[in-house]
């Protein structure tokens, strides 16, 4: 975890952090067998929770969402990001399964083991023989398994408006002299295959500075046009509480077919020490917690 000398900027970016992101009350394994899937009463007790823990609270609108949903009733005063590429990239990190529900992964992956593991929204489309072909390796291995071809992953790439320079956790998307600066996640959602000529995440993730700014010169932008949105940051440790933390999303509607094998490469060495995927926050359905969609 990257140390920063302001203890609340720590404190509260921790639930999206690469420790606390692992957080789970039982193992679950997507590629090699699972654990049993909570009930949807465990589900419901949680958005109650939710529901319970911010109702009259003043939180702002909150993320993932139904994309296809553009209704919502929290108009909390929110400034929109600037487009990322006045930004400077801070994170790269992906969940496995989809956090939002739109366009090609609207297919539910389950209620998973209630901490944001086996569940999401996975690629509604299929896949050849040859894509899903097993590997002789486990890739993103970690307590809750490992990544198989045919999982579906929803990649954040994280921009600030602070000078950050990118580095493991969130807590690199702020500084010491901008601890409250805008935030915006350029949300491309992908389907893991085992061909090698799918897309190369290692080139998708390949970092510049770009006008001073750090970019991720080979982000897609041919993946239809993104829903932008007024949400948070996400993440389980989130489904019984708000996330305080304003966040301007840009979400690709479209799926792009990644090699698994670049994939494993990128864990195996990035400069945001990311070695598995991350769980998911149930989706948000209070339209008292959600923002409307203007597109």
């Amino acid at each position: 975890m990257t140390s920063l000398k302001t203890p609340v900027a720590i404190t509260s970016l921790s639930v999206l952090t690469l420790a606390l992101m692992g957080v789970s009350g039982a193992a679950w394994a997507s590629g090699g067998g699972g654990g049993e899937a909570v009930s949807d009463a465990v589900i419901a007790e949680q958005q109650a929770a939710l529901h319970a823990a911010t109702e009259g609270q003043g939180f702002g609108p909150q993320a993932p969402r139904d994309l296809a949903k553009t209704e919502g009733s929290n108009t909390r005063a929110f400034g929109t990001a600037p487009a990322y590429t006045a930004m400077t990239l801070c994170d790269i990190h992906f969940h496995e399964n989809a956090e939002h529900k739109g366009g090609d992964f609207t297919t539910y992956a389950g209620n998973g083991d209630g901490h944001g593991f086996g569940t999401g929204y996975k690629y509604n489309g299929t896949l050849t023989d040859a894509e899903l072909a097993p590997l002789d390796h486990k890739v993103g291995d970690s307590e809750h398994g490992d990544l198989v071809p045919g999982d579906t992953i929803e990649i954040h790439f994280v921009h600030s408006t602070a000078q950050a320079t990118p580095a493991p956790t969130l807590g690199s998307c702020l500084s010491e002299s901008i601890t409250n600066p805008q935030l915006r996640v350029e949300a491309v959602v992908g389907v893991l295959v085992n061909d090698p000529e799918a897309a190369d995440f290692t080139k998708m993730a390949a970092l510049e500075q770009v006008d001073g700014l750090w970019q991720a010169v080979n982000l897609p932008n041919d993946l239809g046009t993104p829903v932008t949105y007024a949400g948070s940051t996400t993440g389980p440790g989130y489904n019984e509480k708000g996330s305080p933390f304003e966040v301007t999303w840009s979400v690709r509607p479209q799926v792009v077919k990644i090699d698994i094998n670049s994939v494993d490469t990128w864990l195996q060495g990035n400069v945001f020490e990311e070695n598995h995927a991350h769980g998911v926050r149930n989706l948000v359905e209070d339209p008292a917690l959600l923002s409307p969609i203007s597109q």
